[in-house]
């Protein structure tokens, strides 16, 4: 992780003055390797919540808004929060279901008070959903028990009435309204021992975290962290698709997702363009589409063998752009023993069919910074990310956006509400079209004309019904 000296979690008699007085500075040293997992699994946060408190381990989700946890017992999680238990918990008594990519659950929104061992100094009364139900969530083997929505209040659940997590915070502790996140899981195996580090640095930025200059992209929609992505490059060479393809139909910046996932358009294109690039002649397709994975003798790194990835975002100034690049150590993925003499490695890109997502393969190259204050996103070079000593990560800039479409977003987006409501008033027509057909059907054939033989007969049912005359 970050080069910072660890302090006392809660940051000692400096970290009161800090929560109590919003003039005093946060002390973010105290959350440096506040976190842990890794990139197959995802990075979590522990958190004491209840009174008395009750410690669990929290996924950090940069992708959704709900602050959840489990609340019954379930086989694949080791704790989970008793809500009897805890003096301070009030039921809300509203039910809330929340879909992912993978997975879902069904809860009952109730507050609590939270405290952040390796965080903010200080108690806080948020909103907490208690899962009571879930398919596909809850994962063999991970290490958390909840998760955290850090995403904007547009996605909470049951509406954006429910305040999010970290908007409770920056109210009630009155921190800057911004926070960053290093996730340090760079070459290492992959669902490993889940000790990797990473730090939550919540209102602001941490200087040991990062080296050289942060680059800003604007946050194009407040909902998910939605930024505009101008261009791909495989190996240098420019992939060449229409710039909207790589917005289809958003572009979000996500750390609740494992893998980089690209539009299945520009999925093919990247596969297409390592496949020609890669040193490597014959590789069975189920390896691109991760069914499938490719091994080594443990002595050789076939890291040499692939091409490097760049992404290029539009900067604060629109005229100009900057590109993340990550180098085949981020996305050529070791796996945990499989074989005796063999490495086996895992393509940690995937395609998708509703968004380009910037997840854990491509964030364990960066420091991201979520200026929620100033609408963007930041991307700084981690000095975590290294394998063997050399860098796997890079940012240049500034580069020209003369190339490409001065909006690479398509303006038409669903979830808009004008959208929403004009697609239910279509609906609805349809459905008082259809009840009018069905009461025509159902009136008694009496009604209806009866045929006579100078009826000229020309359609199907109309055969049918002259035959059975």
């Amino acid at each position: 992780g970050g080069s910072a000296p660890q302090q006392d979690p809660a940051g000692g008699a400096d970290g009161l003055a800090l929560a109590s007085d919003p003039g005093g500075t946060l002390n973010f040293l105290a959350m440096v390797e506040n976190l842990q997992g890794d990139s197959g699994r995802g990075y979590y946060l522990e958190m004491l919540i209840g009174t008395p408190p009750q410690a669990l381990n929290i996924l950090v989700d940069t992708g959704s808004s709900n602050f959840a946890v489990a609340g019954v017992p379930d086989p694949d999680v080791t704790s989970y929060f008793d809500a009897e238990l805890s003096s301070t918990y009030r039921s809300e008594g509203i039910e809330v279901t929340v879909k992912y990519s993978q997975g879902s659950w069904t809860g009952v929104l109730g507050t609590d008070v939270i405290t952040m061992p390796k965080g903010i100094y200080g108690s806080y009364t948020i909103n907490i959903a208690t899962i009571l139900e879930s398919e596909n969530f809850f994962l063999p083997g991970v290490k958390w028990h909840g998760i955290l929505g850090l995403a904007y209040d547009a996605l909470a659940k049951p509406s954006s009435s429910v305040e999010t997590f970290f908007d409770s915070l920056v109210r009630q502790a009155k921190i800057p309204n911004i926070f960053s996140l290093q996730m340090c899981g760079a070459g290492l195996p992959v669902s490993g021992s889940g000790t990797n580090g990473g730090s939550l640095v919540l209102g602001g930025i941490e200087p040991s975290l990062y080296t050289g200059d942060i680059w800003y992209t604007p946050i194009k929609e407040e909902w998910y962290y939605q930024v505009e992505i101008l261009k791909l490059e495989v190996g240098g060479q420019n992939l060449q698709l229409d710039c909207r393809e790589y917005n289809a139909d958003k572009a979000i910046v996500d750390s609740g997702t494992t893998l980089l996932r690209l539009p299945e358009k520009v999925f093919s294109a990247v596969v297409q363009a390592i496949a020609r690039t890669s040193l490597i002649q014959e590789f069975s397709s189920g390896f691109w589409t991760g069914s499938q994975l490719a091994c080594w003798d443990k002595t050789e790194r076939p890291w040499a063998l692939f091409p490097k990835l760049s992404i290029y975002l539009r900067d604060e100034n629109s005229s100009r752009s900057f590109r993340i690049s990550i180098l085949p150590q981020l996305y050529i993925q070791p796996i945990l023993g499989i074989g005796e003499n063999l490495q086996c490695y895992r393509f940690g890109i995937s395609s998708s069919t509703n968004a380009l997502v910037i997840g854990a393969t491509v964030m364990e190259g960066f420091y991201v910074i979520f200026d929620r204050a100033q609408r963007r996103v930041g991307f700084a070079v981690s000095p975590c990310a290294e394998v063997d000593g050399s860098p796997v990560s890079e940012i240049e800039g500034p580069f020209t956006t003369a190339d490409v479409a001065s909006n690479c977003v398509s303006s038409v987006s669903f979830h808009e509400p004008v959208l929403w409501i004009a697609s239910y008033a279509l609906m609805s027509l349809c459905g008082v079209i259809l009840l009018v057909l069905i009461i025509l059907l159902l009136i008694p054939p009496r009604c209806q004309h009866r045929y006579t033989d100078n009826d000229v007969v020309n359609d199907e049912s109309s055969l049918v019904r002259h035959r059975w005359k």
